[in-house]
Formats: C-alpha cells, structure tokens, sequence
C-alpha cells in the first residue's frame, strides 16, 4: 500500500529472536504441567532448564537487543498502563509499535513469575521423583520452601497466562486488532505515518552469543545436580 497516512504499511515490529521465546516457553509450560503429571521428573527438569536458559536469553536481549525487545522501551509508567485498560473498549486501528503501556507490565510480570518457577525448581527436593541440581547446597527446609514456591508459582502462571488469553481475546472482539498474527509473522500494519517508524532489530550474531551463554550457563548448574 501506499504512505498516506489513512492507508496502512507492513512494518516489522518482532525479530525472530522475541518470537523464538515466546512460542517455545509457550510450549514449555505445556510440556512441564505434562511431565509433572505423568511422573516424568527427568524430562520436566529438562523443560525447566530449557525455560531458564531462554529467560536469562530473554533478560540479556531486554538489555542490549532489538528497539521493542527493550524493557527502556516499553516499561512505561503503571498510571499509563491504567490509562491504556480505560481505552479498552474503544474500537480504533493499532498504532502501537511494539507492547503497549499495559502489554509491556504483563510482560514483565509473567518474566518474574516464570524465573521465579525456574530458580526455584533448581532447589526443590520431594525426596521421591525429583531433586532439583542446587537443592543439595541447601538445607533440607529451603528445599522444602522452594518447592512450596514452585506448586504455588505454577498456579500463578496459569492465571497470568489465562489473563494474557482473555485480553487478546479481548483486543480482537474490542478493539478489532490482532494480536496473534504480528507474533508470528513479525510484522504489524500500522498507519501509513508511521512507516518511517520501523524499530531497529539487534544483530543476530549478537543474539546467538547471548543465547549460548545463557545455555551454558544453565547447563553448568545442571551439572551440580
């Protein structure tokens, strides 16, 4: 399409790099409640090592990667992500860049409550199934309160993920804008004024050395247990 500013451009708002986390924690978590299930403790300590090293990825690339990857970029005071909620129910066209003022809390929030899940995970102990790598550095109650924290933990991310579910539900019954697509195609069209708006994406090369050391660095912990 054309650039006037009533028409709407394909702009790339998602690199490959916030997409890959998305999805496969997104797989991950599925995978974990499964495993636990079913008994299988070495294949969900290996989901939960696999969710970490994508985290601390995430947290480093948050840092230094990609315009919209940036916590700088789309943590924005809570007043506005309050303000954005009030605006909820009116139908008009994305113009959002990246997270929007109340998208990017919940981001940050499902973060937390997933490192938590991870870190904790690492010292439980249920003297049966599972013991997690690090819980021998810990006395016997710390790995008991880590795995109280991890039963409660994932109860709380089933919540946020619920809340996540129902606003893009919400978004796309609202507000006509999905919220799905851009997440998996990497491109969102917006307005046509704001086609020279295009956020800079991180260098790859970047990205794999960040993503390597994460992985090495869960993998050295793995290695304690």
């Amino acid at each position: 399409m054309g650039d006037a500013a009533g028409q709407l451009v394909k702009v790339k708002v998602w690199d490959g790099w916030i997409r890959l986390v998305h999805w496969a924690v997104a797989v991950l978590i599925g995978i974990s409640w499964w495993t636990a299930s079913t008994g299988r403790m070495e294949w969900h300590m290996l989901s939960g090592e696999v969710i970490l090293a994508l985290l601390l990825f995430r947290l480093a690339w948050g840092l230094v990667g990609s315009d919209t990857a940036r916590f700088s970029r789309f943590l924005r005071s809570p007043l506005a992500g309050l303000h954005h909620l009030r605006r909820l129910h009116r139908r008009e066209p994305d113009a959002e860049i990246g997270h929007n003022a109340a998208g990017g809390w919940m981001v940050l929030a499902m973060l937390v409550l997933l490192l938590v899940q991870a870190s904790s995970g690492l010292f439980t102990d249920d003297g049966i199934l599972a013991r997690g790598p690090l819980a021998r550095s810990v006395a016997p109650e710390t790995g008991d309160a880590a795995r109280s924290l991890h039963l409660l933990g994932f109860d709380l991310i089933l919540i946020a993920v619920g809340l996540h579910v129902l606003a893009v539900l919400a978004y796309a019954a609202l507000k006509r804008q999905d919220l799905v697509r851009p997440m998996v195609t990497g491109f969102k069209r917006l307005p046509g004024a704001m086609a020279g708006m295009a956020p800079r994406m991180g260098s790859p090369w970047l990205a794999l050395l960040l993503l390597a050391i994460a992985a090495g660095v869960v993998a050295a912990i793995a290695r304690q247990g």
